[in-house]
């Protein structure tokens, strides 16, 4: 059986835009009717200003300006309707490519290129209310979801969950990738978060390559069925389909922060990028298999739907302009980021002042003193 066989696949929007829910999408269709215009045609602006973003910092790196970049093209869906299903008081820990989740929340994306140029160890303060409750990236595969679920744990234990006050109620979505299902963070987070029935959303986004190891090599049954294993409830969505990616992301969240436990999505997605600027995709898959991908590309998809609906060239002409303006702006605000100084790599490792930090820095404030002219 195929993932698109499965009958617990939830999935609101056909490949073509038109409306085909599933049977096991009735249930969200309510929370899906709910939705206004301006919310769609945010969803569709969401996807394509944070593409036009994303080409261009990929240009940024193949240039020179950055040291890598870890390409969302083709996860736009899966992403923007869950980060728009969060609520402002929840707290969202990504991976490192989860762009428009930053975006939508407050971060400014130029953090984002500071970190993959180097010039930060973290990028922005998660606890800065304007970056709204967003963690940063984590680059060490995995170990976010135990941040996550430490957070999570935090919430049940100082009351800020589970209280029956969905406007004050707390809750926690993070996000990983197939490859990363398969680290042992994840399974640890997940056993103490069925444990402690922690107000958590695991977010998994299967992009159906870990790096260049497919996901059929990596499990030989559907990746949602982990969380299963684990007593957590789990849902596979469309993750091209950004409705459905919403409707599940919002109903998970709220069941969560009201008390009922962790959650688990599993999102079908396609990487259709590289890995990173680092990686050659060719080496390992096909143009068909890319092709047949390209056919289920979730803003053509969204944009086909808007259009059944009168959405007038006007806004898409918006949007267009708007995407391009931002990448020109990060563009210009990449090529004047200036370097930091060598000791800057000591500030915030800890959050207090440790003896081999400061015997780290006082060495290397010697070795750059031994090159000056006259040194011995």
């Amino acid at each position: 059986m195929t993932p698109s066989e499965d009958p617990a696949l939830v999935r609101v929007l056909a490949a073509d835009g038109s409306l085909a829910p599933t049977a096991a999408a009735e249930r969200y269709l309510p929370l899906i009717d709910a939705l206004t215009e301006a919310d769609l045609e945010q969803f569709y602006r969401d996807m394509a200003v944070i593409r036009a973003f994303d080409q261009q910092a990929t240009n940024l790196q193949r240039q020179g300006q950055l040291a890598l970049w870890p390409p969302s093209f083709g996860q736009e869906a899966a992403q923007v309707g869950s980060a728009r299903a969060a609520r402002p008081q929840d707290h969202l820990f990504p991976s490192y490519r989860e762009h428009v989740v930053a975006r939508i929340r407050g971060v400014d994306v130029l953090d984002i290129i500071r970190v993959m140029r180097g010039l930060t160890h973290g990028g922005w303060d998660p606890f800065d209310p304007k970056n709204g409750n967003t963690h940063i990236y984590t680059l060490v595969l995995g170990a976010q979801t135990l941040h996550a679920t430490g957070m999570a744990m935090g919430l049940v234990f100082d009351g800020r969950s589970g209280t029956g006050d969905p406007d004050r109620d707390e809750a926690v979505i993070v996000y990983y990738g197939d490859g990363a299902s398969s680290q042992g963070d994840v399974h640890e987070s997940m056993v103490f978060a069925a444990s402690y029935q922690t107000p958590e959303v695991f977010f998994l986004q299967n992009n159906q390559w870990a790096i260049s190891v497919p996901v059929a090599t990596q499990s030989r049954s559907p990746l949602y069925r982990r969380g299963e294993g684990a007593g957590i409830p789990s849902i596979p969505v469309d993750g091209n389909d950004v409705l459905a990616s919403f409707a599940v992301t919002r109903t998970a969240l709220d069941e969560a922060r009201a008390g009922h436990g962790p959650r688990a999505i599993e999102a079908l997605t396609y990487r259709m990028g590289a890995h990173t600027t680092s990686d050659d995709p060719t080496k390992y898959r096909t143009s068909e298999e890319e092709q047949s991908w390209a056919e289920r590309d979730p803003i053509e998809r969204m944009r086909a739907y808007l259009r059944g609906r009168g959405a007038s060239d006007a806004f898409f002409a918006d949007v267009e302009a708007e995407g391009r303006a931002l990448a020109e702006d990060v563009r210009t605000r990449t090529t004047a980021l200036e370097t930091i100084q060598a000791d800057q790599i000591f500030s915030n490792v800890y959050s207090d002042p440790h003896p081999l930090v400061d015997e780290q820095r006082a060495w290397l404030a010697g070795y750059e003193a031994s090159f000056e002219e006259g040194a011995s």
